[in-house]
């Protein structure tokens, strides 16, 4: 059983990675935006601007917070804390680093980077994204005002439009690693067993193809799209991000909020762009798995792979800044289509096709 001391300071280290990368995050989705776009982007406070950040967050600290009169100030306070907490949660179950066998109170102890390593580690991602919602619509219906309230009943349609999308993505995926060899006896909805069953190769036998990692991204190309395709609605980016569009509803949900209200909004959406990429990148890009871990072993090897893990989610977060500096925004129609008529019958199929051949692998032909 894990001590309380070691439980705790798991949690901590989750929640200061998680924070660090977001601040880190902001920081660098202005950059590469201004980039895209040919701008200098921020370059006052720090080297390169890299404070920018810091300073926004300081000045929304000593902002002043406006309640409107008509607003319920209960559910209006407690809005934000709905949408951070959900996002921190959900970072918990995700993998940071290799683990690594230490001595533990005079016994050997398996050292699990995921702060809250449990064997259904992918229905609580799905339960606290599910929550995250809960924000949105109650920050939107809470304020007073037509705008947020249109926001919110946006936010409320769109995730139970692509939650449905995303979990047939998973079941694909928790299906595929079912069958694949076993590395612990966690269950294929751990989080950190996906992760397990990924490392290594697909063809260590043959020296031309020996390279080739063993990512559920290579047999799930189509759950992975979904999946992408989901998350981007999930976490309202662009092109999905009609729940605060400024040209039609100003800024939607959090149109009322300032100060430090606003801020935890703001942290909110970024904390879940990477909670989410950390999530594709431990389902489908092999998490932490890298080449050279087994050479060096030890705490080099947990160090190491907690770069790669890095190196990974920073590809996916890559990825959301530059549609969001590429691609307009939908029109709501075209959303609920792309949804409904488009994501959730090709997730069905693609369900379809994994389960016949992961029953043809695990049982051969019936009729043979």
């Amino acid at each position: 059983m894990m001590p309380l001391w070691l439980a705790i300071a798991k949690v901590l280290l989750a929640f200061v990675v998680g924070l660090g990368v977001v601040v880190m995050l902001v920081w660098f989705e202005r950059k590469v935006v201004s980039d895209l776009q040919n701008r200098i982007g921020p370059n006052r406070a720090g080297p390169y601007g890299i404070l920018q950040t810091v300073a926004d967050g300081l000045k929304l600290f000593f902002k002043e917070q406006i309640t409107p009169s008509r607003a319920e100030r209960f559910v209006f306070e407690l809005a934000p804390f709905l949408a951070v907490i959900p996002a921190l949660m959900l970072f918990l179950v995700v993998p940071i680093a290799r683990p690594i066998e230490i001595t533990l109170e005079g016994a050997p102890y398996t050292l699990s980077f995921a702060a809250l390593d449990i064997n259904v580690g992918l229905l609580f991602a799905l339960a606290m994204s599910s929550i995250a919602v809960y924000a949105i619509v109650l920050a939107g219906w809470s304020s007073g005002s037509k705008y947020p309230l249109i926001g919110g009943v946006r936010g409320s349609a769109q995730a139970i439009s692509y939650e449905a999308a995303m979990g047939l993505s998973m079941v694909a995926v928790v299906m595929w690693v079912t069958t694949l060899p076993g590395v612990t006896d966690m269950g294929a909805l751990s989080v950190n067993e996906i992760v397990l069953r990924q490392q290594g190769t697909f063809f260590p036998d043959l020296l031309a193809l020996s390279w080739i990692p063993q990512w559920n991204l290579i047999p799930q190309v189509p759950a992975f799209v979904i999946f992408m395709i989901a998350i981007f609605a999930e976490t309202n980016r662009a092109p999905f991000d009609l729940v605060e569009a400024e040209q039609e509803i100003v800024a939607g949900f959090n149109t009322e909020y300032s100060g430090m209200r606003f801020a935890m909004f703001f942290l909110a959406e970024y904390l879940n762009m990477f909670t989410m990429s950390a999530l594709a990148v431990s389902l489908f890009l092999g998490g932490w798995g890298g080449p050279f871990l087994d050479t060096i072993g030890g705490w080099g090897a947990v160090a190491l792979s907690f770069v790669y893990f890095l190196l990974k989610t920073g590809l996916v977060l890559f990825l959301f800044v530059w549609v969001r500096a590429t691609l307009p925004r939908f029109r709501y129609d075209q959303l609920m289509t792309l949804g409904w008529k488009r994501l959730i019958p090709t997730a069905l199929v693609w369900l379809i096709l994994t389960t016949l051949v992961v029953s043809f692998r695990e049982f051969g032909v019936p009729w043979a």
